[in-house]
């Protein structure tokens, strides 16, 4: 007797552009995966074009809008009415309003929805309106929002807390794991000892306080290599040239494997104002190298969860930063114990979930 076919055999996920951005990144992987899988996979994209471009799966079908304004991915009601998917996957907080208007257009037609949770949902940096709007966004989700995604336990009891959710609706699965690119070109890496950060070069990232740690090193010599693109290029090489960094900080952009680089660094460091669970903290932990974060999220303790694998600095502190980065970077320090990634496979999990929602609606 032949197998039924699973509930979600089609999967549809969108996002704005490919220039290099994590969630992005990490979309692209689990699709490629539910293509491994046998799912008809569907992606929506603003601009296909960008850093990532090149990590599209094969077998995975790509609707470009043609802009990348976030209002283009309000035409998504139209293409999902459309190509009739059994499920919509939408990867990160920074796409939930898609995901609203979505459901506002298409009501009861609408398949269900899964969101992921790629951002810290408490939010102190904001200023007092801010906030409490952010706070009155978060609790309308659950009106939307067929089941959420969280990457580790401790983001999902923040997110049952500020979206209002039953925890019966929040799911831990975490990202893929990264894979070597063995046919990916190699960073520009300086030959002695290095810092790395890895991620965009936007606000939320906040590279200037690391570029401002630099001079304030014991080691002279050590070097800062930043991985990644956006739109704080320019601004962050104002501060470079400003203090005279230009022979010891360089951005050479987005690097399709920072796996090699972040083997190769002296310690991997973000220092951003707010965070999700960040691929380059995980990667590093596996790897072995030292991790330095600001505590910019509640997984960061989960990922650092020992002195010997790496520091928590408060967000701003920067005695705290420098001290933990002349720390790691004093000669002779040991490395921490690389910490492979274990656990259930995230693209079962996720497709698990899927059938699981698409099997309910469909009942």
């Amino acid at each position: 007797m032949p197998d039924h076919p699973p509930a979600a055999a089609h999967i549809l996920s969108f996002a704005q552009t490919l220039k290099g951005g994590g969630v992005e990144r990490a979309m692209l992987r689990m699709a490629d995966g539910w293509a491994k899988a046998g799912r008809r996979v569907t992606l929506v994209i603003g601009d296909s074009g960008g850093a990532l471009a090149h990590e599209i799966p094969d077998g995975v079908e790509v609707h470009e809008l043609g802009s990348t304004a976030y209002r283009a991915l309000f035409g998504l009601p139209a293409i999902v009415r459309e190509l009739a998917p059994d499920i919509v996957f939408c990867p990160g907080n920074h796409y939930t309003g898609a995901a609203f208007w979505l459901r506002a257009r298409l009501g009861r037609a609408c398949p269900p929805i899964v969101g992921k949770v790629s951002n810290a949902l408490v939010r102190p940096d904001l200023r007092r309106g801010a906030g409490a709007g952010y706070r009155g966004w978060l609790r309308l989700h659950p009106r939307f929002l067929d089941a959420v995604v969280a990457m580790t336990p401790a983001m999902a009891g923040e997110a049952v807390g500020a979206m209002g959710l039953a925890p019966t609706q929040v799911h831990v699965i975490p990202n893929p794991p990264a894979q070597p690119i063995a046919d990916a070109p190699p960073p520009a890496l300086p030959d002695g000892r290095f810092l790395l950060g890895v991620g965009r070069l936007a606000p939320q990232k906040r590279w200037e306080r690391l570029i401002a740690a630099m001079p304030r090193l014991r080691d002279p010599e050590v070097k800062l290599v930043i991985l990644g693109e956006g739109e704080e290029r320019e601004t962050l090489q104002r501060l470079v040239e400003r203090l005279g960094l230009e022979n010891r900080v360089s951005m050479p952009g987005h690097a399709p494997d920072p796996l090699p680089a972040i083997e190769r660094a002296a310690a991997v460091v973000l220092t951003s104002e707010f965070e999700g669970v960040p691929g380059v903290l995980r990667e590093a932990i596996a790897l072995g190298t030292p991790a330095i974060a600001t505590d910019s999220s509640v997984a960061i303790h989960e990922l650092i969860d020992s002195s010997a694998r790496g520091t928590i600095v408060p967000p701003g502190d920067r005695a705290r930063l420098v001290g933990a980065l002349n720390y790691w970077l004093m000669p002779g320090r040991r490395r921490p114990e690389p910490r492979p990634e274990t656990g259930p496979d995230p693209v079962r999990a996720y497709l698990d979930l899927f059938d699981t929602l698409a099997a309910q609606r469909g009942r």
